[in-house]
């Protein structure tokens, strides 16, 4: 009889706490108010210009799956609207691991957009495969992310060793008589700068192309002459450059005080922001840049994008369709996982043909990353033509830079 009573008891409280657990989990889903995506951007710190338009992109593609009532997400049964959490980075490394951390510990958010640049994105990516919080990357090499082998992070950018080749590509379109001789390359001393400079050596001699000078450059640097000096000395006449946009609008103020005339000059990275134009007006007439998208490529959804950047800014943009087109590929995986759980977006990142993004489709590989082809464009008139890819130039040829007092 005791037996029995006692056998009863349990059988009681395991109903009460299965009724229990049962609407705790109804409450909760019931309570789930909305989508809190973090990114730890560099809002302030020498990356702060490139950082603007990203920011920019995430905040438009928010707007406009709110203004379709959010993401519907199975596990709560309704669309929840999608909230942006911003934690500065303040460009630095360090910065930006503990600026994702404290995404995840004190602002508690469900999910990460990428910061900028291989030297951020790297240390983040480590913080968040410890925290174990999915996290949706660009702007990262994918020949440096590979090897770490991550497991809460995915990666959509283009092979350094594919967009090293394109300044020769473009190169290899002028003219004879106009062709740059002397050819240099300035890189940042950083992560990125260091790989891209090896990729840009090799890419010079695939093409047929000799670096007649290669040096480092230091971060946030004020004075520029010793290289200014260099390039003189040694008859350069092109350059091209991996810099921050504070330090591009610097080298080329004093290139021109110095009367450095050079026929071409591209940049990567610091060349395509809008306050690279803004800083320099005219002077930055003829800087190539290189770029991720634009609003001029066949993709569903890149013009309006376009259109609304230049009625806010009255300048165009090479780099938001990228951003737009992750922000896209993260809440479709959303709603195909039907949850919020990090690895199961993830994996719903990897299973899935996106199509029609500002991008373009996208199909992500097992290894996690998913590739597209760099571009390049000019500074033509206050605007960015595009120069490559060559089928998306719509005519427009690189032209050579005259000397300073010619222009």
């Amino acid at each position: 009889m005791v037996k029995s009573r006692s056998t009863w008891c349990i059988g009681l409280s395991l109903i009460l706490v299965t009724a229990f657990l049962c609407v705790s989990a109804i409450v909760q889903a019931a309570d789930k108010k909305e989508i809190v995506v973090g990114t730890p951007l560099p809002m302030t710190g020498i990356l702060s210009m490139e950082a603007s338009e990203q920011k920019w992109a995430y905040e438009q593609a928010i707007k406009d799956i709110n203004a379709k009532g959010g993401i519907f997400v199975k596990e709560y049964k309704k669309k929840l609207p999608v909230k942006l959490v911003v934690a500065d980075a303040e460009s630095d490394p360090g910065k930006a691991a503990a600026a994702l951390e404290r995404l995840v510990k004190v602002d508690k958010v469900d999910l990460l957009l990428s910061t900028f640049t291989t030297n951020l994105s790297l240390p983040t990516c480590v913080a968040a495969d410890k925290l174990k919080k999915y996290y949706h990357v660009t702007t990262l090499f994918p020949e440096l992310w590979r090897p770490q082998k991550f497991q809460w992070s995915t990666l959509y950018f283009f092979s350094v060793v594919e967009g090293a080749e394109v300044p020769f590509k473009v190169l290899d379109t002028i003219p004879a008589a106009d062709k740059p001789k002397n050819i240099a390359l300035l890189m940042e001393d950083t992560t990125d700068g260091r790989g891209l400079g090896g990729a840009l050596q090799e890419g010079a001699k695939k093409y047929k192309y000799e670096i007649a000078m290669v040096e480092n450059m230091a971060v946030g640097a004020k004075d520029y002459s010793s290289q200014i000096l260099k390039l003189k000395s040694k008859n350069i006449d092109a350059v091209i450059m991996f810099s921050a946009s504070q330090d591009a609008i610097t080298f080329v103020r004093q290139m021109k005080e110095a009367g450095l005339n050079l026929k071409y000059f591209h940049g990567y990275k610091g060349t395509w922001t809008t306050d690279f134009a803004n800083a320099l007006g005219k002077d930055a007439q003829y800087v190539l840049a290189d770029g991720f998208w634009s609003e001029d490529f066949p993709y569903p959804g890149s013009k309006e994008l376009g259109e609304r950047y230049f009625k806010q800014f009255k300048k165009r943009s090479v780099s938001i369709g990228l951003y737009y087109a992750i922000c896209q590929t993260l809440w479709t995986a959303i709603e195909k996982a039907g949850t919020l759980d990090g690895a199961k977006v993830r994996q719903a990142v990897l299973n899935t043909q996106f199509k029609g993004t500002t991008m373009g489709d996208i199909k992500y590989n097992p290894d996690g990353t998913a590739i597209f082809q760099l571009g390049a464009f000019q500074w033509w008139d206050g605007q960015l033509k595009t120069v490559y890819p060559f089928d998306m130039a719509k005519g427009y040829k690189v032209k050579v830079a005259p000397p300073w007092n010619k222009r």
